[in-house]
C-alpha cells in the first residue's frame, strides 16, 4: 500500500510587529552607509555643498529635475528590453558610472547624474516587482519615483523623517511633472553632496565609485522599506497609515537605544 506524501507546509510569515522591526532596522542601517563611505575616504558630510562652485550650486535644481524626468521615462522604457540585474550587479554598474563621473571632475560628474539616476530608478522598479507590484502600473511608477524623496545617505541625524512613505496619499491625480517638481529640490541637496564628495582629491574615480555604491545601496534599501510596508498593508488588510506610524515608532525606538 503506497503511502501518500503530503506537500511541505509553507512556513508562516513572522508576526507583523517582527516584520516592521526588520524594516526599521533596514532603514536605520541604510542611513549610515553613506557616512561610513565618506569616513573611509577621509571626508565629512557637513559643508560638502559649500565645496561646489557657485555656478554648479545654482544650476543643481534644474539639473536634478532634468535627470529625474529623463530617468523616469528611460527606466520604464528599458523594461522588457533589458533584464533586471539584481542588487549587487546594479551597485557594480553605478560604481562604474561613478568612477567615470569622478575621473573627469565636475563636468563629467554632472553628465553622469542622469545615467546613475536611471540605473537606480530601474533597480527600484525591480524591487517593486520583488514585492509583487507591477512597475507599469501608474501608482507603482509614481511610488518608485517618490523613493527619491527620502533623505539621502549622507544625511545622518536623529530625526525620524519617513514622510516619503506617506507621500503616496497626496499624489493621486497629480501629474508626474508636479511630483518631480516637489521631489527635485530635496534630491538636489543630496546630489549636491554627492557631486562635492566626488570632487574630494582622493583619486576622483575611486571616490565616485564609492559614493555611487553608497547611494545605490541606500535607495535600494529605501525601496525595500517602502514596498515592504505596502505589501504588509495589502497582505494583512491593515491601514497603511497605521503601519507607517508603527514603523515610525519602531525607528524612534531604535534611535533611543543607540
Amino acid at each position: 500500500m503506497s503511502q501518500s506524501i503530503l506537500p511541505p507546509i509553507a512556513p508562516a510569515n513572522p508576526p507583523l510587529g517582527e516584520q516592521i522591526e526588520d524594516l526599521a532596522i533596514r532603514y536605520r542601517n541604510a542611513r549610515g552607509v553613506g557616512l561610513k563611505v565618506l569616513g573611509a575616504l577621509g571626508s565629512q558630510a557637513d559643508g560638502l555643498l559649500e565645496k561646489l562652485p557657485e555656478g554648479a550650486r545654482d544650476g543643481l535644481d534644474s539639473a536634478t529635475m532634468k535627470a529625474l524626468e529623463f530617468s523616469f521615462e528611460a527606466a520604464a522604457m528599458s523594461r522588457g528590453k533589458v533584464p533586471d540585474t539584481g542588487q549587487w550587479m546594479t551597485r557594480a554598474l553605478t560604481m562604474g558610472t561613478g568612477a567615470a563621473g569622478g575621473f573627469g571632475g565636475l563636468p563629467s560628474a554632472l553628465a553622469e547624474l542622469p545615467v546613475t539616476t536611471t540605473v537606480i530608478l530601474r533597480a527600484i522598479q525591480g524591487i517593486a516587482v520583488d514585492h509583487g507590484f507591477d512597475p507599469s502600473d501608474g501608482d507603482t511608477r509614481l511610488e518608485c519615483l517618490q523613493v527619491f524623496a527620502s533623505a539621502g545617505p549622507l544625511a545622518e541625524d536623529d530625526s525620524t523623517d519617513v514622510s516619503f512613505l506617506t507621500l503616496r496619499a497626496s499624489v493621486t491625480g497629480v501629474t508626474v511633472h508636479a511630483l518631480i517638481k516637489s521631489i527635485s529640490p530635496k534630491l538636489a541637496v543630496v546630489l549636491g553632496q554627492k557631486l562635492a564628495a566626488q570632487m574630494v582629491p582622493v583619486l576622483g574615480a575611486v571616490t565616485g565609485a564609492a559614493i555611487n555604491y553608497s547611494f545605490t545601496s541606500y535607495y535600494q534599501e529605501m525601496a525595500h522599506v517602502n514596498f515592504g510596508l505596502r505589501r504588509l498593508a495589502e497582505e494583512t488588510g491593515t491601514d497603511r497609515a497605521a503601519l507607517v506610524e508603527a514603523f515610525r515608532r519602531e525607528v524612534s525606538r531604535d534611535i533611543s537605544i543607540r
